[in-house]
């Protein structure tokens, strides 16, 4: 008769159940905060690295831009060229952009259609990296953009 009457009574139940549900929604109020946190540092993680890409691209179109960047007289050595160190080219995005000659090509780049008759080709290879511009003491995103130049040379044959 004593053990039914522990049984039935009920009294603590609501205490038992009010604990269980802070515990659940403890539980979801901390998973959810730490994907916020997790989603908070890839989005900034993706703006550093979209920041350091168009800083890059940034620097390969200005090393493009300049048709005397392509030139071969005393800018070269070892057939490397890095264009800021004139002061003819600005830097707006702080990119390091380094020119290279590849002198062991030779004629037209394929699919081109052109004939190797009138013209003379020079290659090169542009290479810009550019990092984004966070504070130091972070991370940096360091992204690195590589193009391929054709300079065409008219010949003495009659180029165009």
């Amino acid at each position: 008769m004593k053990v039914e009457k522990i049984l039935r009574d009920q009294s603590g139940t609501v205490l038992v159940i009010a604990l269980m549900m802070m515990v659940i929604f403890t539980l979801i109020v901390i998973s959810a905060s730490s994907t916020a946190i997790i989603e908070s540092r890839l989005s900034g993680n993706k703006r550093m690295s979209t920041a350091a890409f168009y800083a890059a691209d940034s620097g390969l179109h200005v090393a493009a831009a300049n048709i005397e960047n392509f030139n071969m007289e005393d800018k070269y050595v070892n057939n490397k060229y890095n264009i800021f160190t004139d002061p003819a080219n600005p830097n707006p995005t702080k990119a390091k952009v380094v020119i290279e000659h590849d002198a062991s090509q030779q004629g037209a780049p394929r699919g081109t259609g052109m004939s190797a008759i009138n013209f003379e080709f020079e290659h090169f290879m542009v290479a810009s990296t550019g990092q984004d511009s966070t504070e130091p003491g972070l991370g940096k995103s360091t992204c690195t953009v590589e193009q391929k130049v054709v300079r065409m040379v008219p010949t003495l044959q009659g180029g165009y």
